[in-house]
């Protein structure tokens, strides 16, 4: 902040033009210009007082200085020079009459304050250390020392002007700058650009220097050390003979390596041969080269053509699942065929110019994906096919991989970079055709790092991995050879793109039939080896495995009757390891309540339905298919209320939807269904679906609720053996779903003995397995008037007014 004086003083002008004069600054000026000599007589005929104001750019500034001649001298040349010493601030008016040819202007002395005195003793603290920075870096110590002695912050200030890193405007803006806070700022901020640039300067300076001794030395010292070897005889092929080694390497690959990767090897040796080993780059060459002598550039499993005998592994390894064995046979057979006639290449490593090789380069790989709920065998499939085919089988598990360089890799300029899971499981298979696994591949995640299932659209396109380029490894690996099975849980996560790519093949689940034979055949056998148990010390039947399927699990796969299996056994070992009973102990049923404790499910069905209201339906979630049980009650509705319907059980958007079209719909068509006595003004409807804890949507259960609120309408109960899937319209038309296998297994697990399906997924029903199809009954509807007859009972057992 600054005060300016109310009193005005007329002062002859000198106008600057190549400088700035601030107040306590004393300077020699030349008078060489008629309005110079002009404003020097003035002044010599008055009081000695001129202001000198900084003329740029055909400007005058606003504020001038005033200044006291102290002496005027006579030129050699006939000219005059005045030395001045500038007094103090002032703002300049208007101009006025004055004696003499000058120009006389008004003025108003200005005394400097500041607006912030506290700010102001900081920047003041801050200018100074800024200020004798540059001066030490510019060698002026002794201006350093002057500066220091300098208290007043406004003097402090103007020593801006002195700097020849400032233009003649920003030293204008100075003089200009009347509060005093506000000045210093400025020429703060302005010192330190200066002080960054001397600093970058001094960095650039001494990195050349230091580069240049440095490589002067390291030159010398090569060349020293390139003699001493040669002294020692070293170079012909001792231990540290690194690049020989790797071309020793490369010469055993022989010619399975392809001539793109070999001139890339054979560059990288070279650019090692000329690297230094103190140099960072130096062992990243080395990483790199490792990496590439380690692949299995031109190894080929060669696959086992006996369909016979690769049907009796899969049949060995594996209950069931007669469509995947199927699959594998096919793609057996068709390479088989193949080989028997041509067409296919069965060598590695032969020159680009075969064309035999080149016919068969793109477009035969075969992307199978297994997708079924946990437990069903997936991963343990993918090691029976590799077997089966004569291969190496690897495994790549993708769930929860956000990075796209995990299947890429990552470049080659970053620290510890590698390359891609791919790349890694070929190397770990040792062979360029191996069965690789890509478990999970439902759970790849997706960040700002990049979208993993983006990458693996190349690796999973048959007519675009032959040439598969990992980031790290920068050459073409090709992977047309590699049978890739990928795995999964649901096929709603996986993009519409990747999902393109792949041959589906559902596990949708075992029939109780089928656990038993698995227990009894595989899982039997592997408890008994982990719990320390030899065959002949337990007695365990069919019997005692249907149990435990029935009563003790009820789950698609079989991981938990593996699980119970476990624990059964782990307590016949303690009780064999104690010495407490004789072998062989015999699993009965004492034994298996002892050991497994009271049994966790039962058939419910026929006990949820004994009152109107309830129904059975069928849904798929991502542990395969399960009962659903939907509950509907109606209450007279308050006077806050209108009636209504509400929905509880944690149920999504479609699913809301699915309830109030079933609502609708009986309202609508209540006479023709036999409802037209029952009531639904002035009513609340209430339709829950119990497991509230656990997110549930489908327009799938359309049915259930419709019968449910049917039944609850007509006081009739629901069939208790009927299980039903599908959506229904508005106008009482069924229509399809899917998952048709999954619910028809969970509801034989339920005990169930009927179920409702759409007329159009009629078809479905081939895919479920022959011994359940002969244990239920279908009905297949296509109006939900012929779902209400089949799923309700004929008469209420309990009469209900509606």
């Amino acid at each position: 902040m600054a005060t300016e004086s109310v009193e005005q003083v007329a002062l002859p002008l000198l106008p600057l033009t190549g400088g700035v004069v601030v107040p306590s600054m004393v300077v020699n000026l030349a008078v060489d210009t008629a309005e110079a000599r002009a404003a020097v007589d003035a002044a010599a005929d008055d009081d000695g007082l001129l202001v000198l104001v900084p003329h740029i750019e055909g400007r005058y500034a606003r504020v001038g200085t005033v200044a006291k001649v102290e002496q005027v001298d006579r030129l050699v040349e006939g000219g005059r020079a005045v030395l001045v010493r500038g007094l103090y601030r002032a703002v300049l008016g208007t101009g006025v009459p004055g004696s003499g040819a000058g120009i006389w202007i008004q003025t108003r002395v200005v005394e400097e304050e500041s607006s912030d005195p506290e700010r102001t003793k900081q920047l003041a603290v801050e200018y100074r250390a800024v200020i004798e920075g540059i001066l030490e870096r510019r060698g002026g110590r002794r201006l350093a020392a002057t500066i220091s002695g300098i208290t007043d912050p406004a003097a402090l200030a103007d020593t801006a002007v002195y700097s020849p890193d400032l233009s003649q405007e920003r030293k204008v803006e100075v003089l200009e700058t009347l509060d005093v806070t506000q000045r210093l700022d400025k020429v703060l901020r302005w010192a330190r650009e200066s002080l960054a640039e001397l600093s970058v300067k001094e960095r650039i300076q001494s990195e050349v220097t230091d580069n240049m001794e440095r490589t002067q030395r390291e030159y010398v010292l090569r060349q020293q050390l390139e003699a001493i070897r040669k002294e020692l005889g070293e170079l012909g092929g001792g231990d540290d003979d690194v690049p020989g080694e790797y071309r020793r390497k490369l010469a055993d690959k022989g010619e399975g390596v392809p001539a793109d990767v070999r001139n890339a090897i054979e560059r990288e040796i070279e650019r090692l041969e000329r690297t230094s080993e103190q140099s960072p780059e130096h062992s990243w060459i080395r990483t790199w080269l490792d990496w590439m002598t380690e692949l299995p550039w031109g190894v080929r499993d060669e696959d086992q053509l006996d369909l016979d005998a690769a049907r009796a592994v899969l049949d060995a390894d594996h209950t069931g699942l007669e469509e995947v064995k199927d699959r594998i046979v096919e793609q057996l057979a068709v390479r088989k065929l193949r080989v028997e006639r041509g067409l296919d290449d069965t060598a590695g490593g032969e020159d680009e110019d075969d064309k035999p090789r080149g016919r068969d380069r793109t477009g035969h790989g075969a992307i199978l994906t297994l997708v079924g709920p946990p437990g069903v065998g997936k991963t343990s499939l993918g090691e029976s096919v590799a077997r089966a085919l004569g291969r190496k089988f690897t495994r790549v598990a993708l769930g929860g991989v956000r990075d796209e360089a995990e299947v890429r890799g990552f470049r080659r300029t970053y620290v510890g970079a590698q390359p891609g899971r791919i790349a890694r499981a070929i190397r770990e298979a040792g062979t360029m055709n191996p069965v690789l696994m890509l478990d999970e591949v439902d759970k790849v995640g997706a960040d700002w790092r990049g979208d993993p299932s983006a990458a693996l659209l190349e690796v999973l396109d048959p007519a675009q991995n032959h040439t598969f380029r990992d980031h790290y490894l920068e050459v073409d690996l090709d992977l047309s050879s590699v049978l890739f099975i990928a795995t999964g849980n649901v096929l709603e996560t996986i993009p519409a793109p990747l999902l393109d790519r792949m041959e589906i093949i559902r596990l949708d689940g075992y029939t109780e039939a089928e656990k038993i034979a698995i227990a009894r055949d595989h899982l039997l056998a592997r408890q008994l080896e982990a719990n320390g148990l030899r065959p002949e010390e337990v007695d365990i039947g069919d019997h005692q495995f249907a149990t435990i399927v029935t009563d003790y699990t009820r789950e698609a796969g079989v991981r938990q009757l593996q699980r119970e299996l476990g624990k059964l056994l782990r307590k016949t070992a303690t009780r064999i390891a104690a010495g407490s009973v004789q072998t062989p102990v015999r699993i009965d049923e004492e034994a298996m309540r002892a050991g497994l404790g009271r049994k966790r499910f039962w058939h419910e069905a026929a006990e949820r339905t004994t009152v109107p209201g309830v129904a059975t339906g069928l849904a798929v979630t991502g542990v395969g298919g399960d009962v659903l049980f939907v509950e509907a009650t109606a209450s007279d509705s308050d006077p806050t209320h209108s009636g209504g319907l509400q929905l509880t059980g944690q149920l999504g958007d479609v699913m809301k939807e699915s309830a109030s079209i079933a609502l609708s719909y009986l309202r609508s068509h209540a006479e023709r269904l036999g409802l037209g006595e029952a009531r639904f003004e002035g009513r609340r409807f209430h339709v829950h679906v119990p497991a509230g804890a656990i997110p549930k949507d489908g327009p799938s259960a359309g049915v259930t609720m419709t019968t449910a609120l049917a039944s609850l309408l007509s006081g009739r109960q629901v069939r208790s053996g009927v299980g039903m899937t599908g959506e229904v319209t508005l106008q009482g038309k069924v229509l399809p779903i899917g998952g048709v296998k999954q619910k028809v297994l969970a509801a034989h697990r339920a005990g169930l003995t009927e179920v409702v399906l759409p007329e159009r997924n009629g078809p479905d029903l081939d895919d479920v397995p022959e011994a359940v199809r002969q244990e239920m009954t279908f009905h297949l509807v296509a109006d939900a008037a012929d779902l209400l007859r089949l799923a309700l009972e004929p008469a209420p057992t309990v009469p209900v007014a509606a």
